[in-house]
Formats: structure tokens, C-alpha cells, sequence
């Protein structure tokens, strides 16, 4: 519901209006604000983490008809432009335990794809793993979550692998845009001569 003020003549919606106290959790533009120390800090309103979360979890879906190139490059596209917007936010601990459910998701999305018991000897076969490890491994009766995150998978596909594969980390574009903050704010004051 909208309500009209009288001195600027502009509309303001009483969902979205609030007047508060900065460190009490109000979102603006999808940031939250609090103060430490005296300081105020920019950070993720707990939206924006959710928002996230169902995003990385619906393109690293099983339904939703993706192959791995497309996969890929959806990924990498959301991930760009998500740190583009939000890299002024203190975020590296949030970020380091999403990215670490994130690759669990990706492991997990690469076992199902290898759906026959033949197609996954073969590829641990192929990623280095005995032909009796690999055949035990093959016949697990784990349930996808659940071995995803053992050292069987942890092992064959490991972080540098889905990295050398073209997947997209979060902590990986997290440093990158930190990096560049940095670099910009030494170039302003190697310029401004202090």
C-alpha cells in the first residue's frame, strides 16, 4: 500500500520505508549495515544469503536439463555478476563455507551424471583409482549426499580438478574483486600523494 507525504509529493511504500537504527539489520539494496568499533561495515543481509544459496542450488540442478558446457558458463555468469555487485560487502567467511557446499553440490551433480555402475568404474578408472578400489566405490550404497563428502569423491574429484574442468569458484572471484578493490584504492592515494 502506498502513502502520498505532503511535503515532497512523492509516493513511499510502507513495506519497503523503515527508519531505524543503522546496525539493526535493515537491508538496502540487498547490504545490511552494522557498526564495530565505531564503524560502520557493509554486509549480506540474510535475503541476499538466501538468494544465493537457491540459486547455486537450482543450476547446479539434476531437473533442470543442463548440459556441463551450459552448466558452466550459467554458472560463471551468475557468480561474476553476483561478487561484481556485492564485493563491497564483508563476506569471506560466508563465501568460503557456501563455496565449500557449492563444490559438494557440483561433486554430487557429477555422480549422478555418471548414472550406471560401468560408467563410474570407468571413470574413476580413467581418474587414476585401482581396478578393486574402483569397482568397491562403484558399488557403494551411499546415498549421493553422503559420498559426495566422503574421500572416495573428495579424492578423485577434488578442488583443482573442477577448477582445470572450467567450474567457477566463489572464493576464486571472491579474491579476485578484493584484489581489485585494493589495487584502486593504492593507485587513489599513490595519486592523491598520500
Amino acid at each position: 500500500m502506498d502513502v502520498q507525504t505532503s511535503e515532497t509529493r512523492s509516493k513511499a511504500w510502507r513495506e519497503k520505508t523503515h527508519v531505524g537504527y543503522i546496525g539493526h539489520g535493515i537491508k538496502y539494496l540487498g547490504y545490511s549495515f552494522r557498526v564495530m568499533k565505531g564503524k560502520c561495515h557493509l554486509g549480506l543481509h540474510s535475503k541476499t544469503k538466501m538468494r544465493l544459496t537457491s540459486k547455486l542450488k537450482e543450476l547446479t540442478s539434476h531437473s533442470n536439463g543442463m548440459g556441463y558446457e551450459q552448466r558452466k558458463t550459467a554458472l560463471t555468469r551468475y557468480i561474476r555478476g553476483w561478487m561484481e555487485y556485492y564485493k563491497l560487502a564483508d563476506c569471506k567467511n560466508f563465501l568460503q563455507d557456501t563455496d565449500q557446499w557449492y563444490r559438494r553440490r557440483l561433486r554430487m551433480r557429477i555422480w549422478k551424471c555418471w548414472k550406471k555402475v560401468k560408467t563410474r568404474f570407468m571413470n574413476l578408472m580413467k581418474c587414476g583409482i585401482s581396478r578393486n578400489q574402483a569397482w568397491q566405490w562403484t558399488n557403494t550404497r551411499k546415498v549421493y549426499w553422503r559420498i559426495v563428502d566422503s574421500w572416495i569423491l573428495s579424492r578423485v574429484i577434488n578442488n583443482e580438478k573442477l577448477k582445470i574442468a572450467g567450474y567457477p569458484s566463489l572464493m576464486g572471484y571472491y579474491n579476485k574483486a578484493v584484489c581489485t578493490i585494493r589495487n584502486r584504492c593504492m593507485r587513489t592515494r599513490l595519486y592523491d600523494g598520500v
